[in-house]
């Protein structure tokens, strides 16, 4: 097949990627547009495979035969509660290929300085995006603490890291070789920096690393599209890059702080909130539906803790019961919930919560003050009111959603454990709250059986 027949068959691809990611901007659309895209990225590899520089087919698909196999158990086995653990394995997995990629590409003849600048490129962000990836998911999977983990000058090691990084690549790409020492620094460097990178960051702002980890492979991807001069690898990467970057502002947003300062301020490292004390007044699973039967509106707010007791089904259950009754039910969904961007709304597409049931966290706190009972579910950080009202606290000046506001607050959980970031929330100590403790699942199994 010609080179201009397979650039034709790249611009369908990219064209693929471009709607898919369109449709994915809806949960409506979403599963079409992951369709749309997953048949892009299809036609791309077949028509990759008809390119006359290919040297070895057998490699090739044995190694698609081995990723396809992988894949799909991974996908069949991981729990919705892994789901941010596997997106930072795949984050990781692109960066160490297109470093592979970039490596590999040092082998052709006659490169260009611009093509030895982009294998450096490729190289240097895909060895941090993998070790930084490794190390999120070690922080998300809780292996190693989540904590935010800094050290005295740990600024300044960084820096002379970052100085090195820079100058092993300069002095690479004026005199390029598969056997240069220079190349083995980058690689060591590019992997320490990674570490180093992720290491300060607390695990309140996971979602923000997840989604800046996203943008780096894809710019790293990118990076290696230019470096095997192939065009729709340099598309792909591009828009996994750009469509990262903007979901990590977006996570910035939703927190109201700057990039900068997730990246090295050693979240929750240096702040200590203050103490907080107070009566907790517990509930009954039967004494909860009977208030709930009562209720003309309702808001579930759903965070992590929904997702380890798989409770996205039972919520929807409840959820159409109040509404039979007569309530008016809603989901508040913040930004950040969960361990990674969006993960609440996939939980409760999952359970086919309706999608016009789903509000942000900007439209339901106008509408809060007038709500009858908010529900609680393992959330914690994004409904903690330190973020208003306690200038110490590490997480002072994120947006929250006020539950605290509503008639009534009903708290699902275990324990009185603090949340992912490790701080305490007054929330449970309110004059309105009531704490339903134990496994969510099962919490709710009981309150439905009661309003039945």
């Amino acid at each position: 097949m010609s080179i201009e027949l397979i650039n034709i068959w790249y611009i369908v691809a990219a064209a693929l990627f471009i709607f898919g990611l369109k449709q994915l901007g809806s949960p409506a659309t979403a599963v079409r547009g992951n369709m749309l895209s997953a048949l892009g990225m299809l036609i791309a590899i077949a028509v990759t495979l008809f390119n006359a520089q290919i040297l070895s087919f057998q490699w090739i698909i044995g190694a698609a035969v081995i990723g396809a196999i992988i894949g799909f158990v991974a996908a069949e086995k991981v729990a919705m509660t892994s789901m941010p653990e596997m997106v930072a394995l795949f984050n990781g997995s692109g960066g160490i290929a297109s470093l592979f990629v970039g490596w590999a590409a040092l082998y052709n003849l006659g490169n260009s300085t611009f093509t030895d600048i982009t294998i450096v490129l490729s190289i240097l962000i895909g060895g941090l995006t993998f070790t930084g990836s490794i190390l999120a998911w070690g922080k998300l999977s809780e292996v190693m603490t989540s904590r935010a983990v800094v050290f005295g000058a740990q600024r300044i090691f960084n820096g002379a890291l970052l100085v090195a990084l820079l100058v092993c690549s300069v002095l690479f790409v004026m005199d390029p070789s598969t056997d240069s020492p220079y190349l083995y620094a980058i690689i060591a460097l590019s992997f320490l920096f990674g570490v180093m990178a992720v290491l300060p960051i607390g695990g309140a702002d996971m979602p923000v690393v997840i989604s800046l980890l996203n943008s780096y492979s894809g710019l790293a991807a990118c990076a290696a599209g230019f470096a095997i001069n192939n065009n729709i690898l340099i598309v792909a990467g591009s828009m996994v890059g750009a469509a990262g970057i903007i979901l990590t502002n977006i996570m910035c947003k939703a927190m109201n702080r700057s990039l900068a300062n997730v990246l090295f301020s050693g979240f929750g490292a240096v702040k200590q909130a203050s103490k907080v004390e107070g009566e907790v007044k517990p509930i009954s699973a039967e004494d909860a539906g009977l208030i709930l039967e009562a209720a003309q509106s309702v808001t579930f707010v759903p965070g992590y803790g929904m997702a380890v007791a798989q409770a996205q089904h039972v919520v929807r259950e409840l959820g159409e019961l109040l509404e039979e009754n007569g309530a008016e039910v809603t989901y508040a969904i913040h930004p950040v919930a969960g361990r990674m961007p969006g993960h609440m709304n996939v939980l409760l597409a999952e359970a086919n919560v309706p999608y016009d049931q789903l509000i942000e966290m900007e439209d339901i706190n106008p509408r809060i003050d007038n709500i009858d009972v908010a529900v609680v579910i393992g959330a914690n950080d994004v409904v903690n009111p330190a973020a208003r009202n306690d200038e110490n606290s590490p997480i002072y000046g994120m947006p929250i959603i006020n539950v605290d506001h509503a008639r009534t607050v009903f708290v699902l959980k275990r324990s009185m454990a603090s949340g992912f970031s490790g701080v305490d929330n007054p929330l449970f100590f309110g004059e309105n709250t009531r704490m339903l403790f134990g496994d969510a699942k099962e919490s709710l199994s009981q309150v439905i059986a009661d309003f039945k």
